[in-house]
């Protein structure tokens, strides 16, 4: 059978914690045959969803890895890839969402957009994904999908509109009516797998034309055909599609469509909107840059026939050895094809080659343009780009956010000490989100993450996978110092042994830059300090910021200025005025009141109303900052922003003060200065610290 892209879709899941995406992927791979009996998420006959394969994924009731799979619906081809709502495994959504040419966006009829969901959409702006909603659950008690509606438009500016609609909500949920078609549709049959389409129950036909009134409104924007065949009334399904197909790639426009998965009310009809609206591979632009040409950008072809281009975005070391994800961009991949990895510029052989169902996986001789495929046995890093020799050529990379979060952890004996290297090495490399490192100062190996629960699931993963106990002190917070006001400095940097000395003078100033992390400025005349010299201040300052005086964290916000110096014609030299700039850096750092900065998170907590006391009071607690609440039906949301060394645990207290039925989300959102008395504090415990380690 010949190949055809314009049949293929590549999509993800994505959407807040606890939307139903999973859920809605086992209905998808139900209706699609790849499975043939649905399992719920936390499942009671003990086999749990397909997509979350891993153990811990099915005890927590979480995904934790994106999965990916294939389906076939209709004569669509279809790769599918559910990812985890929980804000603690963002590269996740962020890798997926880089070789997606659409998503679904899953959104809770009862929640609405919620925290997470603006983190998505701003994920899915990033990378120009078009996008479909689905607005689940809407056999929820409190469901409201109209309210929902207005959110994404309110909130997530978007231009969205009803495809279909709820025949009853809550308990009443019959079935959905077809905007485009001006159909009921009900979902009959084992799973609801028999779609039955009837005339529009009476009372709900002036609701039916007025939303789609507004979806024709909004469509024929984007078809000069639709909006003359709508004022002559004479507008076709064909046309309706063709026109809201365009907006939705153009990224103008957005599809809205609703449901509940876990009843088995709307799955396939989001299906048909998948391959009605999303784009096919070749509709999507995809830059890459060419090496030999300076970086200059490059459009991939997603056509066969040419040179190979395809992107590594992610990593899983398995049983048998590593398993590399790709994304085929031009060209195809085939066994046995010569391809070259243009960071390492090593070359390899394409041996074995997979298309994934979450943790199995089908051999297969060769994955076409615009492919979702996996290999096996191949040396490289997240995000590495794999091209045909001929070419040399990159895909952008992907955007990897700060950690925020470390905990350090100590094997319990040797056997888990040996363990506990090849468990970090490999988590590292599939997860740039999680990096370690031994503190030069305590010896201790620190692991860093994007939350609690982030570094909980990988100690774990440790124990079940690699039998490596290990114990784990209290988690560091990430602290930096700056400075808040201007300082002079003048220093010389002098030493005479046998031979030739070293000798370098510098003078200027340091100031607070709230613009850049570190900067340097050469205002240097009449060569007081020769030119070969500059970047040697430049390395001791750098060098110097790495550790400021207060509590031996980085320096951040300091702007390095240098007007003048001296040099001397045999003594000076590259390490003389390294050692100038950092005593001339320590000297001014005194003078320039040093402050201690600490990270402090946006958290989103909701839960029901009747707890909101409780969560105002837990928050206010934690030095927060309440910047906004709001009552939606039952359940409230409070905004705020909190020092992150106050939210350790937070998550075991606020279960037990909302009888477990209230979650939060956090991410970094800026550097605070920190009060007097924690900074007091700091510094105490910082030289106590420096102490013993002196008197050892």
């Amino acid at each position: 059978m010949a190949f055809d892209i314009s049949k293929m879709r590549n999509i993800g899941i994505s959407a807040h914690i606890d939307s139903g995406k999973t859920t809605l992927s086992e209905r998808i791979l139900f209706y699609c045959r790849k499975i043939h009996a649905i399992h719920e998420v936390r499942g009671k006959d003990g086999v749990g969803a397909t997509m979350d394969s891993m153990d811990l994924e099915r005890e927590r009731g979480i995904t934790i890895q994106s999965a990916a799979t294939n389906v076939q619906w209709g004569e669509f081809a279809i790769n599918l890839i559910d990812t985890p709502g929980h804000v603690d495994f963002t590269i996740e959504v962020e890798r997926a969402l880089r070789v997606l040419d659409g998503a679904v966006l899953v959104l809770c009829s009862v929640g609405g957009v919620q925290s997470q969901t603006l983190t998505v959409d701003r994920q899915l702006k990033r990378y120009n994904v078009p996008r479909l909603v689905f607005v689940n659950k809407c056999d929820r008690t409190g469901a409201n999908p109209f309210r929902v509606r207005n959110q994404i438009v309110e909130k997530l500016g978007l231009n969205a509109a009803f495809i279909t609609l709820p025949i009853g909500l809550e308990d009443k949920l019959e079935g959905l009516i077809d905007l485009i078609e001006m159909k009921a549709v009900y979902f009959d049959g084992e799973g609801g797998v028999d779609l039955r389409y009837a005339e529009i129950p009476a009372h709900l036909k002036a609701d039916a034309a007025k939303y789609r009134e507004e979806l024709l409104d909004s469509a024929s924007m984007f078809s000069d055909e639709l909006a003359e065949a709508y004022l002559e009334g004479a507008e076709t399904p064909e046309m309706i599609r063709e026109a809201v197909r365009r907006g939705t790639i153009a990224l103008q426009f957005v599809p809205v469509f609703v449901g509940s998965a876990y009843k088995n009310k709307g799955v396939q009809l989001l299906l048909n909107g998948v391959t009605d609206f999303l784009p096919a591979p070749d509709e999507v632009k995809n830059i890459a840059l060419d090496l030999d040409k300076g970086e200059a950008p490059m459009e991939m072809v997603s056509r066969d026939g040419l040179p190979t281009v395809a992107l590594a975005f992610k990593l899983e070391d398995g049983q048998y050895g590593q398993l590399t994800y790709v994304r085929v961009y031009q060209g195809s991949l085939k066994k046995g094809d010569e391809l070259i990895n243009t960071r390492s510029r090593k070359k390899f052989k394409v041996g074995r080659l997979v298309r994934m169902h979450s943790n199995s996986m089908e051999d297969i001789n060769d994955g076409s343009p615009g492919d979702i495929v996996a290999l096996f046995g191949i040396e490289c890093a997240s995000g590495d780009t794999f091209c045909h020799p001929s070419l040399n050529v990159a895909m952008t990379s992907m955007f990897v956010p700060d950690t925020v979060i470390s905990l350090a952890i100590t094997p319990k004996d040797k056997k888990s000490a040996d363990q506990m290297a090849k468990a970090l090495n490999r988590f590292t490399k599939e997860d740039p989100t999680f990096q370690t490192y031994v503190d030069p100062e305590s010896n201790q190996t620190i692991i860093k993450g994007m939350g609690e629960l982030h570094l909980d699931v990988y100690i774990e993963r440790m124990k079940r996978e690699y039998k490596c106990e290990v114990d784990t002190g209290m988690p560091q917070v990430a602290y930096r110092e700056t400075i808040s006001q201007r300082a002079d400095f003048n220093y010389t940097h002098k030493k005479q042994t046998g031979g030739s000395g070293q000798y370098g003078r510098v003078a200027g100033f340091i100031e607070p830059n709230a613009e850049h992390v570190y900067e340097f400025v050469d205002s240097i005349k009449g060569g007081a300090i020769p030119n070969e010299y500059i970047p040697s201040c430049d390395k001791g300052f750098k060098e110097a910021s790495k550790r400021g005086s207060l509590i031996g964290f980085p320096v951040v916000n300091v702007r390095c200025v240098i007007n003048d110096g001296a040099s001397h014609a045999v003594d000076s030299s590259d390490i003389a005025f390294q050692l100038a700039a950092i005593g001339a850096y320590r000297d001014a750092y005194e003078k320039a009141k040093p402050v201690i900065l600490e990270p402090v998170m946006k958290v989103s907590v909701e839960g029901p109303t009747e707890f909101q006391g409780n969560i105002f009071a837990s928050v206010n607690q934690r030095r927060g900052l309440i910047t906004s609440s709001s009552e939606e039906g039952a359940f409230c949301r409070v905004e705020a922003e909190v020092p992150l060394s106050e939210m350790f645990g937070y998550s075991t207290v606020l279960r037990s003060l909302t009888q477990g039925k209230a979650e939060f989300s956090m991410e970094f959102l800026k550097y605070g200065k920190a009060p007097t008395s924690i900074s007091e504090q700091l510094r105490k415990e910082y030289l106590e610290k420096r102490k013993a380690e002196q008197s050892r």
